[in-house]
C-alpha cells in the first residue's frame, strides 16, 4: 500500500449557524484517484477548501505527508468549478498555461528554456497549439477550461485537485481528458469533484459521497444502493459505450 498524502481527521466545517461538514475523516493516498460525489449544498467544494488550506476547520486537523514523513505543505494544482479570470484582460493562452510555473521563476527573469518546453508541451496536451498566441478572450468557454486546465498541471504538483474539470469542455475532449488524468495519476494522486456520476466511475479507484458528512466507497463498484442511502437523491447506473450515463430515478421532494 503506498503512502499516505493527506490525512483528514475529524473535520468539521461551520459558516455561523450553518454546518456544512461534519466529522469528516478520511485519507489520500499518493497513488490514490479518488471521486467525490455528492448533491449539491452537500459540502464538496468547501472539502476541498479545507485540503487547499483556504478555509480553516471549525474541528478536526488536516495532516500532510511526504515520503512518509509529516510535512508542512504539499505542492498543488487546483483548478475551480468557476474561473472569474477577465477575459477583457490581454493575456494569451501561452501565458495563462505558463503562469502555473509562476512560483518557480525567479523574480525578474524570463521563463527558462525548459519551462518554455514544458509549456508548450502541455499546450500540445490540451489541443491549443493554433490556439497559444490567442488572447482569452476569444476563446470558447470549452477553450478557456482547457488552457486553465493546462496551468494547474504545468507545474506537476503532488496532487491535482479539479472542480468540475469538464464543464463547458465539448465531448471530444472530455474523453481525452479522462485519458491524460490517468497518465497524470501515474505520478500524481487527483482528486475529482463531479455532479455526473456515471461518468466518472470508469476512472476513478476509489468514491467519497460528501453530504454534510462523508461516506468512503473502496474502489468503484458503487451499487445503487450505496447511492440511495448517502446521496439522498436516488440514482440508477446505465453503461453506454465506454462511459455510463446517470440517470435519477423519480423521488419525492420533501
Amino acid at each position: 500500500m503506498k503512502d499516505k498524502r493527506i490525512e483528514i481527521s475529524h473535520v468539521s466545517v461551520s459558516y455561523g449557524t450553518k454546518t456544512v461538514l461534519r466529522d469528516v475523516s478520511f485519507c489520500l493516498r499518493e497513488d490514490d484517484f479518488l471521486g467525490v460525489i455528492g448533491p449539491n449544498g452537500g459540502g464538496k467544494t468547501t472539502l476541498l477548501k479545507v485540503i487547499l488550506e483556504l478555509v480553516k476547520p471549525s474541528e478536526g486537523s488536516v495532516t500532510f505527508y511526504r515520503n512518509g514523513q509529516k510535512t508542512p505543505s504539499l505542492k498543488f494544482g487546483y483548478l475551480p468549478q468557476i474561473n472569474k479570470i477577465d477575459k477583457q484582460f490581454p493575456v494569451s493562452v501561452y501565458e495563462v498555461v505558463a503562469s502555473g510555473l509562476m512560483a518557480e521563476k525567479r523574480i525578474g527573469r524570463r521563463f527558462t528554456a525548459e519551462q518554455r518546453r514544458q509549456t508548450d508541451e502541455v499546450i500540445a496536451q490540451m489541443g491549443l497549439e493554433h490556439l497559444a498566441g490567442t488572447p482569452v478572450g476569444r476563446l470558447s468557454g470549452g477553450e478557456l477550461q482547457r488552457a486553465l486546465l493546462g496551468r494547474s498541471m504545468i507545474s506537476r504538483p503532488e496532487i491535482l485537485i479539479l472542480d468540475e474539470p469538464n464543464t463547458y469542455v465539448d465531448k471530444w475532449f472530455e474523453v481525452r481528458l479522462y485519458e491524460l488524468l490517468a497518465e497524470i495519476n501515474r505520478t500524481t494522486a487527483i482528486i475529482l469533484v463531479s455532479h455526473d456520476v456515471g461518468t466518472i466511475l470508469p476512472i476513478v479507484k476509489n468514491i467519497v459521497c460528501v453530504n454534510e458528512s462523508l461516506h468512503y466507497h473502496p474502489g468503484n463498484d458503487l451499487t445503487s444502493e450505496w447511492l440511495d442511502e448517502y446521496y439522498h437523491c436516488p440514482i440508477e447506473l446505465i453503461g453506454h459505450g465506454d462511459f455510463p450515463h446517470r440517470i435519477l430515478k423519480k423521488h419525492d421532494e420533501s
